[in-house]
């Protein structure tokens, strides 16, 4: 092999998609219910987005930032009205670890501080302050071990403000809700109490949206659950549909200036008609909706199957928890049964991320090949 091996791989080669369906080299056919990562938001190979990619590409696809780029302007206009924050700007990147490094190097500009409050089982990346602020030593290289980052207790509001109490702290960053932590989640009572802080503290308050966001959860981001207005929200994965694709999103608070954020590659012409297509698709096939109505089904049939002891997160980014390490189950899944599912840090925990446009028939479907995985 000559590619650096740092990925255990399945003995898989998925070479055509479409939908919520996979297919490998030998022609099986799989089922995707975890969409590389939760990247998957408008369903594979969905035509619309085809067709935008394959127009813009005959057309233009990169050119710098030093020009106008009117399908990001487009993309920006449209994305902030379709979030809820139309009065918020929009700073385009290529992916979710650098939309963090950025929304993180923003908050201490703003206040001149450097120190994070982060939150246990958190991951924000492999870049150099996101990897910092994930809680994970095992990839946190000494290098990025000197970003002055404290993790705390989720939900513990008396811990936060002690800490926010010393004066020193730059900015918060926090998921909608956790992803390879394992599907927590801030209570209500919790993220209002630490917006409020915040607020009166000038510290910056980051949402990473990563994967929460884009409909998502249910709404189309995890924190509008609880009625608060971050001052700075970070987004990739299902921003692109697979095209690397990433943004924060900032608050009016914030003033630009030349040189201030940059990118070679961010917002280029075909990433942004990619992106611009994820957000017509979802708009145009009521995909949120879509994701509230699967996602109450798929409970509803999760919380029939006696091994399955606990259900987390929202919408269609869920978990399914069990008394046992799931790592032969997913094998059972995928080599048995011939359905993709993901992981967590929780080593029992079995996670759910399919594409935003699955249909009560692919849930059914997924149920009758977990029973049987059960099973065997």
């Amino acid at each position: 092999m000559s590619l650096f091996n740092v990925y255990p791989i399945y003995n898989i080669t998925p070479v055509k998609a479409l939908g919520a369906k996979v297919w490998d080299d030998k022609g099986q056919e799989y089922l995707d219910f975890y969409g590389g990562h939760g990247v998957i938001s408008a369903g594979h190979s969905h035509p619309d987005y085809v067709k935008a990619i394959t127009e813009q590409v005959g057309k233009i696809g990169f050119y710098s930032n030093s020009i106008q780029n009117p399908i990001q302007e487009a993309l920006a206009d449209k994305l902030v009205k379709a979030s809820g924050y139309p009065d918020y700007t929009l700073f385009l990147c290529n992916s979710g670890a650098e939309a963090n490094e950025n929304a993180l190097k923003l908050a201490s500009f703003h206040n001149g501080k450097k120190k994070v409050i982060a939150f246990k089982k958190a991951f924000h990346g492999r870049t150099s302050a996101a990897v910092a602020a994930t809680d994970n030593p095992s990839i946190v290289a000494p290098l990025n071990a000197g970003h002055e980052v404290v993790f705390l207790p989720l939900n513990d509001i008396e811990a936060f403000n002690i800490e926010l109490a010393k004066g020193d702290i730059c900015t918060v960053i926090i998921e909608g809700i956790q992803g390879v932590g394992g599907l927590d989640q801030g209570t209500t009572e919790f993220f209002q109490a630490i917006a409020a802080a915040c607020k009166t503290a000038d510290v910056v308050l980051i949402l990473d949206e990563i994967q929460s966001g884009y409909g998502r959860s249910g709404k189309f981001f995890a924190h509008q659950y609880h009625d608060i207005k971050p001052d700075v929200i970070t987004l990739a994965k299902g921003m692109g549909n697979g095209f690397p694709i990433g943004g924060i999103l900032i608050s009016p608070k914030f003033k630009a200036s030349y040189g201030l954020l940059g990118t070679t590659f961010g917002g280029n012409h075909l990433a942004s008609a990619a992106a611009l297509s994820v957000l017509e698709i979802i708009e145009n096939e009521n995909l949120i909706d879509n994701v509230n109505t699967i996602g109450t089904y798929f409970k509803e049939l999760a919380g029939q199957i006696p091994e399955v002891k606990n259900i987390k997160g929202r919408g269609l980014m869920l978990g399914l928890e069990f008394d046992f390490d799931v790592t032969e189950l997913r094998k059972k899944l995928i080599y048995d049964e011939h359905i993709f599912t993901g992981n967590a840090s929780q080593k029992n925990l079995l996670r759910i991320l399919p594409p935003l446009s699955i249909t009560n028939e692919d849930v059914d479907v997924f149920f009758t090949g977990l029973k049987n995985a059960l099973k065997a």
